[in-house]
């Protein structure tokens, strides 16, 4: 079992950085989740940084315990993790990253091991994707941002962090009767940025609807659109919180949840067939105060709680 340092008995700054304070160790073995990097940010539109990403996060990660009160869970009694390290990327070179991606998640994918990915930005999403519709063929997919990502193209290119799920429903890796999008916002080039996102099959919730609806209903909705058993994967842009709470992000957008709430939307998807996360899109040299990396551990410990239920209701089912 492997478990984090305990911070009651040896301080936070003592020892690595690793997310949570979990072991270094890059195993396959007696794991059921591993977080690791992608720190690849050269297919950004606008700030860019996001390299810095995963360690930023990591960082901050030190304060948490392990102990979830919203959930009544603690973790390592049902789950055990390592920090599995980062995914070496080609700086410049997308396609090249996206094959280390598929490699790098291979090995725990075969080993049913539920990777938690720090991005990095968004466009390693599609990365993602293919290594996980290896194994499970199509995912269902829940998506949190104050973007879409299914532009067609930006600058003429093909690969950016506007346009991974264009790429990921055009090439099948999506079972779009299962896929939401939640929480998108602000300018557009025009009313065809939703439209194009509902013409490829995903359902679009806009931070508007959002909130005239209520998270609880919002909730309800993602659960009925996915169901219980179909495997999904879930993609978390930092940017969907509102850059009050989360400044540190490249492309921030007004007018999005707060940090509870945001916490709220993770925490309400017990009860789906979790099998993969990512969190993206974290900038360092924005984030005040280390405010954004203080929720994005948030996030990620959401994240791992949601496998440590997973496991413990897979338990509980056994000794029925």
């Amino acid at each position: 079992m492997y478990k984090p340092i305990d911070s009651s008995l040896s301080p936070r700054f003592c020892g690595l950085s690793t997310f949570m304070r979990l072991e270094a160790v890059k195993t396959e073995e007696n794991v059921d989740f591993a977080v690791l990097g992608v720190p690849f940010d050269t297919a950004v539109s606008n700030r860019t940084g996001q390299r810095g990403g995963p360690q930023h996060i990591r960082n901050s990660s030190v304060l948490l315990r392990p102990y979830n009160p919203d959930q009544d869970i603690n973790i390592f009694d049902y789950a055990s993790g390592v920090d599995y390290g980062d995914i070496d990327v080609i700086p410049g070179n997308i396609h090249r990253t996206y094959d280390n991606i598929v490699e790098g998640l291979d090995p725990l994918l075969e080993k049913s091991v539920t990777p938690i990915i720090l991005g990095g930005d968004h466009s390693i999403s599609l990365g993602n994707l293919r290594a996980f519709h290896k194994k499970y063929g199509k995912m269902a997919f829940v998506h949190f941002d104050s973007h879409g990502d299914t532009w067609d193209n930006y600058f003429g290119e093909k690969y950016m962090h506007g346009t991974p799920f264009r790429r990921a429903a055009e090439e099948g890796l999506l079972d779009m009767e299962r896929s939401i999008q939640i929480g998108l916002r602000g300018p557009l080039y025009g009313p065809e940025d939703y439209k194009d996102a509902e013409d490829l099959g995903f359902e679009v919730l806009p931070m508007k609807k959002v909130r005239k609806m209520g998270y609880e209903k919002v909730i309800e909705r993602i659960h009925e659109k996915i169901g219980p058993d179909h495997p999904v994967f879930v993609s978390f842009d930092i940017d969907f919180v509102d850059p009050a709470y989360a400044p540190g992000t490249g492309t921030p957008e007004v007018a999005g949840p707060t940090s509870f709430e945001a916490l709220e939307c993770v925490r309400g998807l017990h009860g789906l067939n979790l099998v993969g996360f990512d969190l993206v899109e974290v900038l360092p040299t924005y984030d005040a105060g280390d405010i954004t990396a203080g929720l994005a551990s948030a996030v990620g410990f959401e994240m791992i709680s949601l496998v440590a239920m997973k496991k413990r209701a897979e338990q509980k089912a056994l000794t029925r």
